[in-house]
């Protein structure tokens, strides 16, 4: 709809442009017909000057001249016919569009409606940066002993100008079973200085050549124990309590196996530009599409498990969606936390940003065709995820009515 609306506004405007364009070049049209009726009205007077005389003091003839006069004169009577064409289109024109700029405000109304509607999944930048606010906030109702350790790994490669402030968003949770090994990939950038700084509050930190993030996230995870796992991108974050509320959900469904939250997303320089408000978690779109935010999701060792206790090395962009068809396979139950657990960085050096569009989409129709027995087309993909798209729509909208009543970020889980 959004892009009806915006297809609209377009043509709008460049009707428009086209309007004054064509108004300037009447009005230079009538001021070159103004000056060619005095270049005639002067050669007229020289003919009256003549007044048959068989040549005229600059050399010219009276026949000359009446032959020059004749020539503008008919130059004049084209011009003419070619102004009354151009006034008789613009007339006709503003006769068609000339009531739209009424409209204006009306349009505007549309085109926010249109923006409103818009999926906002997928979309990695939406707004104007603003300040990034703490959301989630601590829950802890047990005791420190009742707490089961969270492995987190952060692999990490040439992130150095991020690295502190993920760490940071890790650290200052302050849970007190907190298990966070750090694998970095041989970093020169600074990341390995920033790693030393830290290595006291960490459970252990490398930094040794690998094949890519995937063998990274794999040789992190072999070296921890915790009860609940994640991984945290190196240039990603979690928001403050996010642990807390990832353990209460895990202790209040003994069922659930694998959990994610909402998703915000932020700039190089840690500003806001877009939120995800995801409808709940819906199997039969994973085989579609992956819309589940990779910093917000944890799953129990249990599954890690079941799938073969590891990520698969041959994927450098999507382990992360065949981790979770992975889960699905072998049974998982998912739940989706209707609170913002984490913040994904977007910025010109991410990986995703310069070569998703070559091997990250073969990865994932890779995926596609493990799942679906074919690579589906896009149309189909659209088709197929739709009712899932429209519900998305409709929380995001419902997020925002709440945000401005103050309510926001609030309600129970959905599980499937």
């Amino acid at each position: 709809m959004r892009d009806d609306v915006n297809e609209l506004w377009r043509i709008i405007e460049a009707r428009d442009r086209a309007l004054a364009r064509s108004e300037c070049e009447l009005a230079v049209l009538r001021a070159e017909l103004a000056e060619k009726e005095k270049v005639i009205r002067q050669l007229d007077d020289r003919l009256q000057s003549l007044d048959g005389a068989t040549a005229h003091p600059s050399g010219q003839s009276g026949l000359q001249v009446s032959a020059e006069c004749d020539r503008l004169k008919a130059c004049l009577e084209a011009d003419r016919a070619l102004i009354e064409q151009q006034a008789a289109a613009l007339k006709a024109y503003r006769l068609a569009y000339g009531a739209v700029p009424v409209f204006r405000p009306l349009a505007r109304i549309v085109r926010r409606i249109g923006e409103m509607a818009r999926p906002r999944l997928g979309n990695l930048n939406q707004y104007a940066p603003r300040p990034l606010k703490a959301i989630a906030h601590p829950v802890r109702t047990r005791g420190d002993d009742a707490s089961p350790k969270i492995s987190i790994v952060t692999p990490s490669y040439g992130q150095g100008s991020f690295i502190e402030h993920t760490l940071r968003s890790v650290l200052d949770q302050g849970y007190p079973n907190l298990e966070y090994f750090v694998q970095d990939g041989g970093s020169r950038d600074g990341t390995v200085e920033v790693l030393r700084r830290y290595e006291q509050e960490l459970s252990g930190w490398t930094s040794e050549p690998d094949t890519g993030q995937s063998q990274a996230i794999n040789r992190g995870f072999a070296r921890t124990s915790g009860d609940i796992m994640a991984w945290l991108n190196s240039d990603d974050l979690l928001l403050p309590g996010t642990l807390d509320r990832v353990v209460e959900f895990f202790r209040r469904h003994p069922e659930v196996d694998v959990v994610y939250g909402n998703r915000l997303l932020i700039d190089e320089h840690g500003m806001e530009i877009g939120r995800w408000i995801l409808p709940g978690h819906d199997d039969k779109v994973l085989a579609w599409v992956d819309y589940v935010p990779q910093e917000t999701l944890f799953w129990r060792r249990s599954m890690w498990a079941c799938v073969g206790g590891m990520v698969d090395e041959s994927f450098r962009f999507a382990m992360d969606w065949d981790l979770l068809v992975r889960f699905r396979e072998a049974g998982a139950r998912f739940a989706h936390i209707p609170t913002f657990l984490g913040a994904f960085r977007v910025h010109e050096r991410q990986k995703t940003s310069s070569v998703i569009n070559e091997t990250g989409h073969m990865e994932m129709n890779r995926i596609r065709e493990r799942v679906l027995g074919r690579v589906p087309t896009h149309f189909e993909i659209r088709r197929a995820i739709l009712p899932y798209l429209l519900r998305h729509v409709c929380v995001d909208m419902a997020y925002r009515v709440k945000a401005r009543l103050g309510s926001a970020d609030t309600g129970s889980a959905r599980t499937s």
